[in-house]
């Protein structure tokens, strides 16, 4: 009574064996193993404070109001120092701690016992995750631990850990890690299954039988644990994989989780559609227990056709959306958020001499496109004019020179091929142009970063040759067009014919 002032104010009875007084504790925390601990203080018997009675003793001297008021040094005092000082230093003691407390609720939450450990946790993985530079080989040390938490204290750590600005992708796998370890069956594949025939109950047992390590909760439990990790996923696609939401999906499904959590996946999935593969969409039809429905015709199907339809229809949305997107920022590039590598990997797969004279003219104009594709593309389609001029102007003369010889042409027809040949004399100065242009600005950047290379001394071979062919081609085709204007001339002073 002396270091408690719960039971100091106390109106206490005597036994019914006049051997002491009655006393009856409700909703003690801690229980008895704690009350026993704290009669040991009381009396003056040496206690050990560790990771596991630490927070239960912060509680139950909180309700026993074993405060300073009554003794100096009281457990409040001590426990409160304990925890502050050793515990919330320890990354593992910490965790031990924050364990503790499942079953100290409310008084753990009112004395900030859970708050505090879970801003340390965040803190020391958010820290570790800030300043390591080879992430990949230790960014899972902290998984295992924070797996090990229920869902309610994961979540507040996970929250926390996003707003200290931990990377969506560290975020994500810690969270698939986590699904992994309480909802067994994530990593079955459930097409395997064979869902034709199967009732939810027995997939839902197959599914727990599948699991390694099992983890003691019932279905209502996982259906939470389903709603919880769906809210806390980064919303950036480098967050999770595409493969990981259809598994979420598919066990939101077997679960019988809210109609709009399932479409919530569904959507988030149809985002990230490009990355999912033919047996990632084999989502199983399961089994209703409604009778009723019994005979639908989807209920004979194997797969849920359903599902997919509405996942390739958000696929669709998201695609024009994100094109009405690109309009609106005056930019028309078919892939806006390919990286460097990527855009010079798929540009390696276009085959030049194949381009029509329209996507020759895009090439030119986009500014995503890596600099040498544009300038073999421009030089591509500089041969195809040569050498539609070459095919040309031979042609010209030789069917001028028929019809001289057999019959007039009409003078629409001679001037039809006359702008016919100009307008392929402007495209070639225009791609000219271009092609220059853009070996101007290569060269720049070359001289500019001190790039020299093999390439660019073969480049300059190619260059002077090319000049050099086509200055021998423009000497042939200016003769070639004085011997055909002398003879158009000619033709023309002919006396027409009867």
């Amino acid at each position: 009574m002396s270091k408690c002032g719960y039971i100091a104010r106390l109106e206490l009875q005597p036994s019914i064996s006049n051997l002491g007084y009655d006393l009856k504790l409700e909703n003690f925390p801690g229980g008895s193993e704690t009350f026993e601990i704290i009669l040991k203080f009381c009396y003056g018997l040496p206690i050990a404070f560790n990771p596991n009675n630490i927070a239960p003793l912060r509680c139950a001297s909180e309700f026993l109001d074993m405060s300073e008021e009554y003794e100096d040094g009281n457990l409040i005092s001590k426990t409160e120092a304990f925890l502050t000082l050793v515990i919330l230093s320890s990354w593992k003691e910490t965790i031990t701690v924050l364990k503790s407390c499942k079953n100290l609720s409310p008084w753990a939450e009112n004395l900030q016992i859970v708050r505090r450990c879970c801003d340390s946790i965040a803190w020391k993985a958010s820290r570790e995750n800030s300043t390591t530079e080879d992430i990949a080989n230790r960014q899972g040390w902290w998984f295992d631990d924070v797996a090990t938490l229920g869902i309610d204290h994961f979540m507040r750590i996970i929250t926390t850990i996003k707003v200290k600005g931990t990377k969506p992708e560290i975020i994500g796998k810690c969270i698939m890690h986590y699904a992994k370890k309480w909802l067994p069956g994530m990593d079955v594949e459930l097409e395997g299954l064979r869902g034709y025939g199967y009732g939810k109950h027995e997939l839902q047992f197959s599914i727990l039988n599948a699991g390694k390590e099992e983890v003691s909760v019932g279905q209502k439990e996982q259906r939470t644990i389903i709603e919880n990790l769906v809210n806390l996923l980064p919303h950036q696609d480098e967050g999770v994989s595409c493969k990981f939401f259809l598994q979420m999906l598919k066990m939101a499904m077997v679960y019988n989780a809210s109609p709009a959590l399932i479409s919530e996946l569904e959507k988030r999935v149809g985002m990230m559609l490009e990355d999912a593969n033919a047996n990632d969409l084999l989502i199983p039809n399961y089994k209703n227990e409604d009778h009723a429905k019994l005979n639908s015709p989807e209920h004979n199907t194997m797969h849920n056709i359903d599902v997919v339809q509405r996942i390739m229809d958000y696929f669709l949305m998201h695609e024009q959306q994100q094109q009405q997107k690109q309009q609106n920022m005056g930019k028309t590039n078919s892939h806006p958020s390919l990286s460097e590598h990527d855009r010079r990997r798929l540009c390696k797969l276009m085959n030049c001499e194949k381009l029509s004279l329209d996507a020759c003219t895009h090439a030119a104009q986009n500014d995503r496109l890596p600099l040498r594709t544009v300038v073999q593309v421009l030089f591509s389609e500089q041969v195809k004019m040569r050498t539609a001029m070459q095919e040309t102007e031979p042609a010209l003369q030789c069917d001028n020179s028929e019809q001289g010889d057999t019959q007039p042409s009409t003078s629409i027809e001679i001037k039809n091929l006359r702008e016919e040949l100009e307008n392929v004399k402007t495209r070639m100065a225009e791609l000219q142009k271009d092609y220059s242009e853009l070996q101007r600005e290569y060269e720049k950047l070359s001289n500019k970063h001190k790039i020299v290379s093999s390439w660019s001394l073969g480049w300059r071979k190619i260059k002077n040759s090319f000049h050099s062919k086509a200055d021998a081609d423009e000497t042939g085709n200016r003769r070639q067009t004085f011997n055909s204007t002398s003879r158009r001339t000619s033709f023309r002073r002919r006396p027409s014919l009867p």
